[in-house]
C-alpha cells in the first residue's frame, strides 16, 4: 500500500521531520531534549473509553516511551478514577487531565492520537468525530452497528489520510502471520476450505429496571441508542450482576461480531480473495427467549466465494445449553484439541489450525517452513500499539488498516444478517450490497439513532 501523506503543517509533520532536523543541531544539547524520546516529540495520546479493555490497551501506550497519555474520557467515574490511577503511576506525576465529553477532548489540539475503546455502539460516532478532526486513532473492535457506519468511517479515514489501527491484535502475534503465509504462499496446495469459531454470546441478564449507578452518566451512555431504563449490570460488572450490554442488541451485535471479528479477521488476512466476487451466505443462530441478553447463543453460517473456497463459523457454548449449531466434534476429531476460538485453514496437500494457544499443522513440517526471497510476506508486528506509533511516524498504513478492518466486520454483519433473515443471500462485495434483496439491504443501514446523537454523513 502507498504511505499516507501527514497533513500539512500539522503537529505529525514535525514529529515526522525531527530526526533530520536533529542532525544539524549542537551536539552539547542533552539528549533528553533532542533524542528520540524528546517530550516535545512524543505522540500526545487522548484515551475514549477506560473501562476494563481500554485500561488494558491503554497500558501498552503507557510502556511506549515516545508517547505520553495526556487526557483520559470516560462517563463513568468509576473508569476515570482507575484510570487516573494508572496514568499517574506510570509517569510519577499528576498531569493527566480527565474529560467527561469526548468531543472536548477530540477538539483539543494538542492531541496526535486517540485509543478508542467505548462500548460498541459508541465506536463509530467517536471515531468519525476523530477521523474528521484530523486524529489518529487505534479503534477498539468491532466496528459498527451497521455497515453503512462502516463505510462511512472509512470514507472519512481515507478523506482525512488517518493513520488507523483496529484493535484485532491477533496480526501482531507470529503464529497468525505464520498460518497466513502458508496459504498465500500455496504451502497447503489449493485452498478449498477455512472453519473460524469463536464464543458465542451468553444469555441471561436481568430485565428489572433500577436506578443507574450514581457515578455513570447514563444518558450520555446510552448515547445513540433507544432511551430504556437502566438494568442491574448494563454498563459493567456489579456485584452479582454481570455486564450485559455486550450482549444486547441495542448496543452491539453480540460475540458473532466481539469476539467473532478476531478469527474472521485472520481468515481474511490469509485469503483476502474472498471478497473479489460474490459471495454466498446462509446462516441459522439460537436466540435467547428471555433476560437481558439477545444476541445469537448459537450460530452456524456457510460462506461460498467466487474462487470457489468455503468457509464456515460457528459459535462455541458461553453459558447457554449445547446446540448442534455449536457442535465442534468433527473439528476437534480433526484438529487436535481446539480452544474456544480459532481458524482452520484447508488445502489440497494440509491445513493449518491458529489460535492464541497454539499453531498446529499437517503435515507437521509446515510448521518449519523457510520462507523465499519471492514468496508474499505479510507485514511483521509484535506489539500492535508498537506497531501503530511507528505508522503515525512512517505516515505508513498498520497493520489492521481501515480497509481490511471493514472487510473483517463487513464478514460479522454478514453472518448476522443472514441468521436473521433465515434465507440464502449473495454479497456483492464491489457495491457492498446484497443481490436482489431489498430487506436484507435494510439491514445494511444506521439504525434509527436518538436525534441528539445521530451521525451524519460529512
Amino acid at each position: 500500500m502507498k504511505p499516507i501523506p501527514a497533513a500539512p503543517l500539522s503537529r505529525r509533520s514535525f514529529l515526522k521531520a525531527g530526526s533530520a532536523a536533529t542532525a544539524a543541531l549542537p551536539t552539547l544539547i542533552p539528549s533528553s531534549v533532542l533524542g528520540a524520546d524528546a517530550p516535545s516529540r512524543r505522540i500526545q495520546v487522548g484515551c475514549i473509553g477506560v473501562g476494563p479493555q481500554g485500561r488494558g490497551v491503554m497500558s501498552n501506550f503507557l510502556s511506549q516511551t515516545d508517547c505520553r497519555v495526556v487526557a483520559l474520557c470516560d462517563v463513568s467515574k468509576r473508569n476515570l478514577d482507575e484510570a487516573v490511577k494508572m496514568v499517574n503511576g506510570a509517569y510519577q506525576d499528576e498531569a493527566v487531565k480527565t474529560l467527561h465529553d469526548y468531543r472536548e477532548l477530540i477538539s483539543r489540539p494538542d492531541i496526535d492520537a486517540l485509543l478508542i475503546a467505548t462500548p460498541d455502539h459508541w465506536h463509530v460516532p467517536v471515531a468519525l468525530a476523530a477521523a474528521r478532526a484530523g486524529k489518529d486513532m487505534y479503534l477498539e473492535k468491532p466496528m459498527g452497528l451497521a455497515v453503512e457506519e462502516d463505510r462511512m468511517l472509512r470514507r472519512a479515514c481515507q478523506e482525512k489520510r488517518i493513520i488507523f489501527q483496529f484493535g484485532t491484535q491477533q496480526r501482531s502475534s507470529q503464529q497468525f502471520r505464520l498460518a497466513c503465509e502458508l496459504v498465500r504462499n500455496g504451502r497447503l496446495g489449493k485452498l478449498q476450505t477455512i472453519n473460524v469459531w469463536c464464543s458465542a454470546s451468553r444469555p441471561g441478564g436481568s430485565t428489572t429496571p433500577v436506578p443507574p449507578p450514581a457515578d455513570l452518566d447514563y444518558e450520555l451512555w446510552l448515547g445513540p441508542a433507544p432511551q430504556t431504563p437502566y438494568t442491574a449490570g448494563k454498563a459493567y460488572d456489579e456485584g452479582e450482576a454481570w455486564k450485559t450490554w455486550w450482549y444486547n442488541y441495542d448496543y452491539a451485535l453480540g460475540f458473532i461480531a466481539g469476539w467473532g471479528v478476531h478469527p474472521l479477521d485472520i481468515a481474511y488476512w490469509g485469503h483476502p480473495d474472498m471478497m473479489r466476487g460474490v459471495v454466498e451466505v446462509t446462516g441459522a443462530a439460537e436466540f435467547p427467549r428471555e433476560g437481558a441478553c439477545n444476541t445469537s447463543v448459537a450460530w452456524d453460517v456457510k460462506f461460498k466465494f467466487a474462487d470457489g473456497v468455503t468457509m464456515q463459523y460457528r459459535g462455541t457454548p458461553n453459558g447457554a445449553a449445547p446446540s448442534p449449531l455449536n457442535d465442534l466434534g468433527a473439528w476437534k476429531k480433526k484438529y487436535g484439541q481446539i480452544v474456544d476460538h480459532g481458524t482452520a485453514f484447508e488445502g489440497t496437500d494440509g491445513w493449518v489450525m491458529v489460535d492464541r494457544t497454539q499453531i498446529r499443522t499437517q503435515p507437521e513440517h509446515l510448521i518449519e517452513t523457510q520462507f523465499g526471497e519471492k514468496d508474499i510476506r505479510l507485514p511483521r508486528s509484535s506489539n500492535h500499539v508498537r506497531n501503530f506509533l511507528d505508522a503515525i511516524k512512517s505516515r505508513q498504513p498498520a497493520i489492521c488498516p481501515i480497509e481490511d478492518s471493514v472487510q473483517a466486520d463487513i464478514l460479522c454483519h454478514l453472518s448476522d444478517i443472514a441468521t436473521r433473515v433465515g434465507r440464502p443471500l449473495k454479497w456483492d462485495p464491489s457495491k457492498e450490497e446484497f443481490v436482489g434483496d431489498a430487506a436484507a439491504n435494510q439491514r445494511l443501514k444506521i439504525r434509527t439513532q436518538r436525534p441528539k446523537y445521530a451521525i451524519h454523513a460529512g
